[in-house]
């Protein structure tokens, strides 16, 4: 019956409506549509973005780690490539070899077979902290056009399977996430360093127990690609995020008025500064739930990103997000005392009643 259920097919791999609305549009609603123009988010720009708009983020080098070169990348540009990461290559290959199998197999195979305290999704990045959906896909309207693993790391060696790609799929995210658990520390001990944080203060505002992968495939989009989005634009809940792209690209990111693309470089990784650790250098703007940057000399930045679907290809990304101790209290000049599950808390209210987040705008002082 296993054996039965397993296996794979092109077609019927992907969630149903995506295979459906491949041959047609998905129109993102009007007010949605409106509120993006408005604030410079358009999701129809992407014919202006081309391969001649990527830009050189810049390098940051683990071992040969230099403050001020990881300084200036927070502060001016929020997002840097990491390089000598320590991650051997061949863990990474294998890791996009087996999760680029599991993704293969047939809709009702994933359902069935990825469980608690892991879980499958589709057509949202938005989630519970159980690893739900927190707005099920239902409306095309708004459905974001990817599916993907929710992977609790603290969790993780209680998932058991029959099935030996998934046995060894689990291992492969142990080894991953000790190695991205050392690699979030080292580059937040120094971050802490360049804000000078007080080390026992800062010890609970980045909590490796809270640390979830979430493993992405945005299918392709052979019709009408430029209106169907892998992601929205948005900034990222963490403190830090790290993320395994493929060779496909697809990440835009916002910078100086324009959208950029960061095209994918073998063994390295990207590095995204999240909203908590803005939140650690005060003075930052948000309105609505698109996101302003003051940038100053003194400041890091979390930057808005997007992903954007190919037409012909799909494309997998394995990401990690480390996030605040939920009981600690986070203190800021500009905010409000509160706590990451204050934060947690307030983004899926708004998530359900208004289809979005408002984030940090809700806790300004």
């Amino acid at each position: 019956m296993i054996r039965n259920m397993l296996q794979m097919s092109n077609v019927g791999s992907y969630p149903p409506v995506f295979r459906q609305l491949n041959g047609g549009g998905v129109h993102p609603p009007q007010q949605m549509m409106a509120q993006l123009k408005k604030n410079n988010y358009s999701m129809e720009d992407t014919s202006t973005t081309t391969q001649e708009d990527s830009v050189p983020i810049p390098m940051v080098d683990l071992e040969c780690l230099s403050l001020h070169k990881l300084g200036d990348a927070c502060k001016s540009w929020g997002i840097f490539r990491l390089v000598n990461h320590g991650i051997p290559s061949t863990l990474l290959t294998k890791l996009q070899y087996h999760a680029k199998m599991l993704f293969g197999l047939s809709f009702e195979s994933k359902q069935a077979l990825i469980t608690n305290p892991m879980s499958y999704f589709w057509g949202t990045p938005a989630l519970t902290p159980s690893g739900t959906a927190l707005n099920p896909a239902a409306s095309t309207s708004t459905m974001n056009w990817l599916e993907g693993f929710n992977v609790p790391l603290t969790q993780l060696p209680h998932f058991h399977s029959e099935h030996p790609m998934l046995h060894c799929f689990r291992l492969l995210l142990e080894e991953y996430g000790r190695h991205l658990s050392r690699i979030a520390t080292t580059l937040f001990e120094s971050m802490a360093k360049n804000l000078d944080l007080d080390p026992k203060q800062s010890e609970s505002k980045l909590d490796e127990s809270t640390a979830f992968i979430r493993v992405y495939r945005y299918p392709p989009r052979r019709s009408l690609a430029g209106e169907a989005w892998g992601m929205t634009p948005h900034t990222d809940s963490s403190v830090l995020s790290i993320v395994n792209q493929d060779h496909v690209g697809g990440l835009e990111i916002f910078k100086d008025n324009k959208w950029h693309l960061v095209n994918p470089i073998p063994n390295t990784l990207i590095v995204h500064i999240g909203d908590m650790m803005q939140v650690y250098t005060t003075h930052f703007i948000q309105i609505s739930f698109i996101y302003y940057m003051a940038i100053s000399d003194d400041e890091y930045m979390s930057v808005k990103h997007r992903v954007r679907v190919k037409k012909q290809e799909e494309r997998l990304s394995i990401c990690y997000f480390v996030f605040p101790a939920e009981e600690s209290v986070i203190h800021s000049s500009k905010y409000k005392p509160f706590t990451y599950e204050d934060f947690q808390e307030q983004v899926q209210k708004d998530t359900r009643t208004l289809g979005y987040k408002v984030g940090l705008q809700r806790f300004k002082a």
